[in-house]
């Protein structure tokens, strides 16, 4: 590699998370397009460097890491930028947040938009699960406003944390997707202190950079439209 990191990605997907934490972080890095379209995800050279066939991975000199909260652990730790030092008093709450955020939030959505990997093709039993899921998710954002009208050091910040820009990038999804689906459960006027952080964010140069490389739009978090990026496919 030219470059110290390399992530693999495709548009207006979890990667989005990576490349904005890699701009907020000012770091350089070069991208490869996992074509989507093609099953590029699922060969055996992406395979290489994320066995799950998921999107991101990001190569570096130490080896590639994969999984989306794993991958801005390492970074903020590395760089000392984005999440509360070990050792201070605030890592454990934040820790607890950005895998409730990773192995909850973004779990759900992962069953909300792909059902069928669930529950099978039976289109009754999938709306009665994304019925579900819904509810839960409206339980889960209204924690994490909860938490930020609490305004701690880490979450919503004049200086972004991972989590800022994860939460910003699955509420994007919620109000995106499935295309095909009622979204009318997600209102961001319901989450006014987090929708002040999403409109904070969508104004950082990082966001400007992910909007213009990904095709995302003027206000990708608190209005978004469907990407239409330079290269590849968000789906």
């Amino acid at each position: 590699m030219t470059q110290i990191y390399r992530l693999h990605y495709a548009p207006d997907n979890a990667s989005l998370v990576i490349r904005l934490a890699l701009e907020e972080l000012g770091l350089p890095y070069e991208t490869h397009l996992v074509d989507r379209g093609t099953g590029a995800q699922r060969g055996a050279a992406y395979r290489v460097l994320n066995p799950q066939g998921l999107i991101p991975a990001l190569e570096m000199p130490d080896g590639a890491m994969f999984e989306t909260a794993a991958i801005l652990l390492w970074l903020a730790d590395r760089h000392g930028q984005m999440a509360p030092a070990p050792g201070s008093p605030a890592r454990a709450d934040y820790l607890k947040w950005l895998f409730f955020a990773s192995n909850t939030l973004h779990a759900d959505l992962r069953i909300l938009f792909y059902p069928e990997k669930y529950i099978g093709s039976d289109r009754a039993m999938r709306s009665v699960l994304q019925s579900k899921v819904q509810a839960r998710l409206t339980i889960h954002l209204q924690h994490l406003e909860d938490l930020a009208a609490t305004r701690p050091s880490w979450f919503g910040a004049a200086s972004p944390s991972g989590l800022d820009y994860y939460l910003a990038a699955m509420m994007r999804w919620m109000a995106l997707y499935p295309a095909d689906s009622d979204r009318s459960w997600y209102d961001i006027a319901c989450y006014p202190h987090l929708r002040n952080l999403l409109m904070r964010l969508e104004t950082r140069p990082a966001a400007l950079a992910a909007q213009a490389a990904e095709g995302l739009g003027a206000t990708p978090f608190t209005q978004p439209h469907l990407a239409h990026p330079p290269e590849g496919s968000a789906t």
